[in-house]
């Protein structure tokens, strides 16, 4: 799973994680053909990119040079705007889920209903090219998990469309709450409302940041210059490794001596439809010498009580034996991959990251050979082999 880690020591804007997003590979090309489609008017505003140094530090600048005179638009304006945009689902997704979060921030530091906010630094081009750009970017590198470090909080007073405010502004203290944030930086608007909503919307908390793989580093840089940290955000790009995880199961059994293999069979199809994670039959020996079979199944505990009535209905057991056991499960997955016969799934283990083993699924092999007529052991060497 591609993961992004947003190490926000120096805080966060929107102009910071765009840039820190194109330094991680997005082409510039790419993010400017696909905000075209967005509708803003033509001429409106143009994009450039430069390295630059805040403190010794390295990062990429972009600069959003806007031309168009309208500086605000309402929030039901800008929904309408993305909605009817040639964007792709997720990249529409993405920006409605920041925008409607800073929407429900400003309507509460103003009083007013959502469907009245009227925005103005952010509603402004600049800021509408900042969100959605983040989401095009994020849709383009493929990142499922976005998790952040503790918010800067900043200090002192910033100039804004509505007057003189405190920081963090009104609009950036409701998005933070219930994140982490810290004071141990100077004065200076660290979290803009941009980035407070990128944050609060797309991100979980980095106490629930388990780790990753990591593959690239992004830098983007903030207009200031700030005295105390270099003024940069930094995005790291990882896969996430699943480790060997454990977990709590019930294992569940009865004896049957009086249900034919048809029966047993249908029981097993409809134990693993309804979620049973693993059912399966062993011969044993009952009272007065009947041969019988042990039917046991493996359960999460949530579903045992639909597990067990199924078997009640469906064969004549009188009584399930149940018990707890630990189990610990190495990380699982399938993935299609292109062979000489089409595409053919492949289940594949990890532990620690590393491939212990993988092979192609019975199905799809079974399938092509059906469809081609060769021996199933000849379809699956050949799928197989790299």
């Amino acid at each position: 799973m591609k993961t992004a880690y947003l190490d926000c020591y120096a805080g966060i804007s929107g102009d910071m994680a765009l840039a820190a997003l194109l330094d991680l590979g997005v082409p510039l090309e790419y993010l400017s053909e696909e905000l075209g489609r967005l509708g803003l008017p033509e001429g409106s505003y143009s994009l450039s990119l430069h390295r630059t140094w805040r403190r010794g530090a390295n990062a990429l600048k972009l600069v959003v040079s806007v031309r168009e005179e309208k500086s605000h638009r309402h929030y039901s304006e800008i929904v309408r705007m993305i909605e009817a945009s040639g964007l792709t689902e997720r990249a529409k997704e993405l920006s409605m889920r920041i925008f409607g979060r800073l929407a429900e921030a400003e309507a509460r530091a103003h009083c007013v209903g959502i469907e009245e906010v009227h925005f103005h630094e952010v509603g402004a081009v600049d800021s509408i090219v900042d969100i959605v750009g983040v989401a095009i970017c994020l849709d383009f590198l493929q990142i499922e998990e976005i998790h952040a470090s503790a918010l800067p909080l900043g200090g002192g007073f910033v100039e804004t469309a509505h007057g003189r405010l405190p920081v963090p502004a009104p609009a950036t203290a409701e998005l933070i709450q219930g994140l982490t944030v810290h004071g141990a930086c100077g004065d200076g608007e660290r979290v803009t409302p941009t980035g407070a909503a990128i944050v609060a919307s797309l991100a979980g908390s980095s106490s629930k940041f388990s780790g990753m793989r990591l593959l690239k580093t992004g830098s983007g840089a903030g207009e200031k210059d700030f005295p105390d940290c270099p003024n940069i955000l930094r995005i790291y790009l990882g896969e996430k490794e699943e480790m060997a995880t454990s977990d709590t199961v019930i294992v569940a059994e009865t004896n049957i001596d009086d249900s034919t293999p048809q029966i047993l069979g249908y029981v097993m199809e409809r134990l693993f439809g309804e979620g049973a994670l693993d059912v399966f039959f062993t011969p044993v020996q009952m009272k007065k010498n009947r041969p019988a079979t042990k039917l046991s199944f493996l359960s999460h505990p949530d579903k045992l009580d639909t597990l067990c009535s199924i078997v009640f209905s469906e064969t004549s057991a009188i009584g399930i034996r149940c018990h707890e056991v630990s189990r610990i499960v190495m990380e699982r997955f399938s993935e299609e991959r292109e062979t000489e016969f089409g595409g053919v799934r492949f289940k594949i283990v990890r532990h620690g990251g590393l491939p212990v083993r993988e092979s192609p699924e019975y199905d799809d092999c079974r399938e092509i050979a059906v469809r081609t007529g060769m021996p199933l052991s000849e379809v699956m060497r050949r799928v197989a082999k790299p």
